[in-house]
């Protein structure tokens, strides 16, 4: 008996390659003529629309599109939204650089930025005036370097003070400029503030600081969350100090 061998199978076809998505672009500029602020394109490979948002911090509007849309669907895009936008622009309070003569928030009160060329020593507060030396053209940095070191030494102290009150340790403090979060903690004790929060009342300062050990114990925002950074809060309020976060975070972000 002879033994045939069974007929191969039929073979299936080859499936293609997806190709890769393109990855996206750096953040460009967007030129459209007229708007009194100007505009960056950003792709996103989240994104699955178009959105604008205005960044008040960096003094743009940033228009995120999903990878691939060309820029003439982005400029209009932003064209059919020129009304919304430009309400949006006009409603932000104005730029507030750090010059002479110019008022600042230290901790929520207001002091005059006073310039002199031969003021020795470094930048100074005495009797509810900032002092600072050097040539004019120096004037912004050096007042945005004396408040982010008094940022960092006013919220390290706090951290530290408010984290040994609930036996917890913080590894490091460091200060940026954020412009989405006032405040972040890290899984591994890594603190992070914005400098920004030296022009805020004390108590917006110290809840922020409050909010932030208590993820040292809650990494969440439950009810023993918020119980636990009420405990580290002054006064136990944290319902004011959110509001005025939300009321006057913008403006924050205008200065220098």
């Amino acid at each position: 008996m002879v033994q045939r061998r069974p007929s191969p199978l039929p073979a299936l076809p080859r499936r293609r390659r997806r190709s890769a998505a393109p990855p996206p672009q750096p953040p460009r500029a967007l030129e459209i003529s007229g708007l009194p602020m100007p505009l960056e394109l950003r792709e996103s490979a989240r994104a699955t629309r178009m959105t604008l948002r205005v960044d008040p911090g960096r003094g743009l509007v940033q228009v995120v599109v999903p990878v691939g849309v060309s820029e003439t669907d982005a400029r209009q895009f932003v064209g059919r939204h020129d009304g919304w936008l430009r309400a949006r622009l006009a409603a932000m309070p104005p730029s507030l650089p750090f010059a002479d003569g110019a008022s600042v928030p230290y901790l929520g009160v207001e002091h005059v930025i006073r310039h002199d060329p031969a003021l020795r020593g470094p930048t100074r507060i005495e009797d509810g005036v900032l002092l600072v030396g050097g040539q004019p053209e120096h004037v912004s940095r050096r007042i945005r370097d004396f408040l982010t070191a008094e940022a960092k030494r006013e919220l390290a102290v706090r951290a530290r003070l408010k984290a040994g009150s609930i036996g917890a340790r913080v590894a490091a403090v460091t200060i940026r400029d954020t412009k989405s979060r006032w405040g972040s903690c890290s899984s591994t004790g890594r603190l992070s503030f914005s400098w920004r929060l030296i022009l805020t009342p004390e108590a917006v300062l110290d809840y922020v600081v409050g909010h932030e050990v208590a993820h040292l114990r809650e990494m969440n925002h439950s009810a023993r969350f918020w119980a636990l950074c009420a405990s580290l809060t002054a006064g136990r309020n944290v319902d004011w100090p959110r509001a005025w976060l939300k009321a006057n975070g913008t403006r924050l972000l205008r200065y220098g």
